[in-house]
């Protein structure tokens, strides 16, 4: 098992089922750090700063391109794993500047999720498929209006227990048992990644997904009671 700090560093982002192969680019936010997510043509994972370096385009406009990130401004060409940019397709014979990188984060595959670790520190574990147990089903992903601690501040008053070792939430919705993986993605913005017992398509499931949208809407009309600090 990997300790609390450990996992702390890493932030589950999104299914990685939805983050395919050579093909899509997903948006993601942590910390305040907007991100493009996507995976290189052997199925890599990466996860960049949303941000081209040429003309600070969004990457989420672009395309992925085998195993390359492509702007969709003037269509530069940067290598996954680096971010080294490969190709300038106005100047196909000009070797590109050795400096001009996109920023890339570690990402990793865990638990069914793509997890990002910002913190650029290479020795902190990576977390593990013990994060979910084995044979529980993904349920669905809550956007909440209202910051990552009075997410998990809520998720205890509702009986879920944290578990230090992974940073996963352990309790009851709608009388089944769930999993709840928190990711602090903005001010005021917080993700909430469910799994579950209950099998795909049946009628606990349903009820799960009722329940869902139910504590998203507690807990976002509890934060709108909460008084705010001044800006």
């Amino acid at each position: 098992m990997m300790s609390a700090d450990s996992i702390s560093a890493w932030h589950p982002m999104a299914r990685s089922a939805d983050v395919r192969p050579g093909a899509n680019i997903v948006a993601g936010f942590a910390l305040g750090q907007e991100l493009a997510l996507w995976r290189s043509a052997d199925g890599a994972p990466q996860a960049w700063e949303n941000r081209c370096p040429h003309r600070s385009v969004r990457f989420t406009l672009g395309q992925v391109v085998e195993n390359r990130l492509s702007c969709a401004y003037h269509g530069w060409q940067y290598a996954a794993g680096s971010g080294q940019c490969t190709r300038i397709p106005a100047h196909p014979d000009m070797p590109p500047p050795s400096n001009l990188c996109a920023k890339v984060f570690r990402a990793v595959d865990a638990a069914g999720m793509l997890w990002v670790n910002l913190a650029g520190e290479a020795a902190q574990a990576p977390p593990q498929d013990d994060v979910v147990p084995v044979g529980w089903s993904f349920c669905r992903t809550l956007a909440v209006h209202a910051d990552a601690p009075s997410v998990r501040d809520a998720l205890a008053r509702r009986g879920f227990a944290s578990d230090t070792a992974t940073a996963a939430w352990h309790g009851p919705l709608g009388q089944y048992g769930t999993v709840a993986l928190v990711l602090d993605a903005q001010p005021r913005l917080a993700f909430i990644h469910l799994w579950t017992d209950a099998a795909p398509g049946t009628a606990a499931m349903k009820t799960l997904h009722i329940a869902a949208r139910s504590l998203r809407s507690e807990i976002e009309e509890e934060e709108s009671r909460r008084p705010q600090s001044a800006a």
